[in-house]
């Protein structure tokens, strides 16, 4: 049976098929049926249910000749049996009969050489409106083939014992049938990352692209910038630049020749948000656009964005073009700059530092950052954050494949620069050293797009090996090299190896699948005492 198949059936045994209702059409659909209720500016706020973010533990591969042998199995891509996907299938589809229902057609990749077209079947309005923002609308003359079919079933709870799940919740992607089945769970993150998690599978194997969790802008000379960055290190407020154009702020592909979206629109957090802060996000929060989880002011429908009584990952989601200065299309061309940010609670990266290739391997690899005190309950002291690629909750193949992607991209193209830069602290680590300020950061980084480092001294890092400019305009020259803001150099030397091996660990569990070169270009814990 195949996915059309599918899908006439799901058609024809709901009470009512509801095709591509129109932003306001959705929103009235929602708010009729009590799935939500408008804010002060007009937008949509509903809640997800029992679950306000993702399920890593409960996000399945299905296993079978086609992915057996090319899935990086363990912790984040779990097996599930092809039997079991097939009967949970039919209990969903016996679970839609006499519901109305919310069909969408959409597609991923703004490049239309990699466009995935996808029907996406949700039980809500709500769900509808989110998958309407998130990703690319077809136009009113498009065919809108299927190529892969998302089904989601929030009412619908599996039996773990009988369905193979863990608990009655699911997200789980067959890549043979080109379907991805959820269940349990009413949280929207879970459909837009199971497109991101079949993208990072097809493109970078069958198509030669790497695929990349960032965000990208194009400057007025047509240059563009790729930003990496786990959470809290200021990938959003770093990559909206004013000077330059927004390709997108969460999902790209890298081909030959281009930089594309793989989204049509944006999914921002909005804990602590404000107009003064985030003016952008702030601004698209209006009709057509849906926050979740939020709550409001007393008596009003005025969001309390400081409220995080239900969760702190409330969000919103809207489509790209809700923002000012976007590239349309949602293409660029080959980058000429990527920037891996990491906020270095331990004050030892330097604030801005130049990879090699075979050094961006290795830090695209281990994705680094670090948690401080008040960033999430229990955390009390800095802690050594990796995610491999910067997005390892996603990649269904080993980091090693999308580095060497990297590795070939850049060895292809020798005027690539690729800079670490640390937003994190200086002069000390957290509690003694202070945050970097966001004005150097932004001339650092304007620095490097301009060209103005490009010959300028360099030093050589001692233990991470990268190499740190000897100047930079409207930066201090002191706070360039990290351990000359340090008043304890002992405290520096011994902070600095003890990051080095933290490193090291870490990349223990990648050993087996990345090139000797790469392992090579680890930090080397042995910085003399001076």
């Amino acid at each position: 049976m195949t996915n059309q198949d599918i899908l006439s059936g799901i058609v024809s045994n709901a009470n009512n098929a509801f095709v591509n209702l129109t932003p306001d059409e959705l929103v009235k659909t929602a708010l009729e049926r009590h799935e939500g209720v408008l804010t002060d500016k007009g937008a949509l706020a509903a809640d997800t249910g029992e679950f306000t973010g993702r399920s890593p533990k409960d996000k399945f591969t299905v296993a079978d000749e086609k992915t057996e042998n090319t899935v990086w199995w363990g912790p984040v891509n779990t097996k599930f049996d092809p039997a079991k996907f097939d009967s949970l299938l039919n209990k969903v589809l016996e679970h839609y009969k006499g519901k109305d229902l919310f069909i969408r057609d959409a597609y991923a990749c703004a490049d239309p050489r990699y466009r995935l077209n996808i029907k996406v079947v949700t039980e809500t309005a709500y769900q509808n409106l989110f998958a309407n923002n998130l990703f690319l609308r077809p136009d009113k003359n498009d065919k809108n083939e299927t190529d892969w079919l998302i089904l989601a079933a929030p009412s619908f709870k599996a039996n773990a014992e009988t369905d193979g799940t863990r608990q009655h919740n699911f997200s789980i992607i067959n890549f043979t049938k080109k379907m991805i089945l959820i269940g349990g769970s009413g949280y929207t993150g879970e459909i837009k990352k199971g497109i991101f998690t079949v993208l990072n599978y097809i493109l970078p194997q069958e198509r030669g692209v790497l695929s990349m969790h960032c965000s990208a802008n194009i400057g007025e000379k047509g240059d563009t910038a790729i930003f990496f960055g786990l959470s809290g290190t200021g990938k959003t407020t770093l990559s909206a630049d004013p000077a330059r154009k927004l390709i997108g702020d969460d999902e790209h592909g890298w081909a030959d020749d281009s930089v594309f979206n793989f989204e049509g629109g944006c999914y921002a957090k909005c804990i602590d948000l404000t107009e003064e802060k985030e003016p952008q996000i702030w601004n698209a929060i209006k009709h057509g656009a849906l926050v979740e989880n939020v709550r409001f002011h007393p008596s009003s429908n005025k969001v309390n964005y400081e409220d995080v009584s239900v969760t702190e990952n409330t969000r919103v989601a809207y489509p790209i073009d809700f923002i000012d200065n976007i590239a349309v299309p949602s293409i660029g061309k080959a980058p000429k700059n990527i920037f891996f940010l990491t906020c270095d609670a331990y004050g030892v990266l330097p604030p801005i530092s130049k990879l090699n290739p075979e050094q961006a391997m290795y830090h695209f690899i281990s994705g680094y950052t670090s948690k401080v005190a008040g960033t999430e309950a229990g955390i009390t002291e800095p802690q050594s954050t990796f995610s491999a690629c910067f997005g390892q909750a996603f990649l269904p193949l080993h980091p090693g494949k999308y580095a060497d992607l990297l590795g070939e991209k850049l060895n292809a193209d020798k005027s690539i620069n690729v800079w670490l830069v640390n937003t994190g602290w200086s002069g000390g680590g957290y509690g003694v050293g202070s945050r970097m300020k966001l004005s150097y950061t932004r001339a650092m980084l304007t620095a490097a797009l301009n060209g103005d480092l490009d010959n300028v001294e360099y030093t050589r890092h001692p233990v991470f090996g990268v190499m740190m400019p000897d100047s930079c305009p409207n930066v201090p020259q002191e706070i360039l090299h990290p351990r000359n803001t340090w008043t304890d150099k002992h405290a520096y030397d011994a902070t600095a190896n003890q990051l080095a091996e933290k490193f090291n660990e870490n990349f223990k569990k990648f050993e087996s699948g990345v090139a000797d070169v790469i392992k090579n270009a680890a930090p080397k814990a042995v910085m003399p005492n001076s």
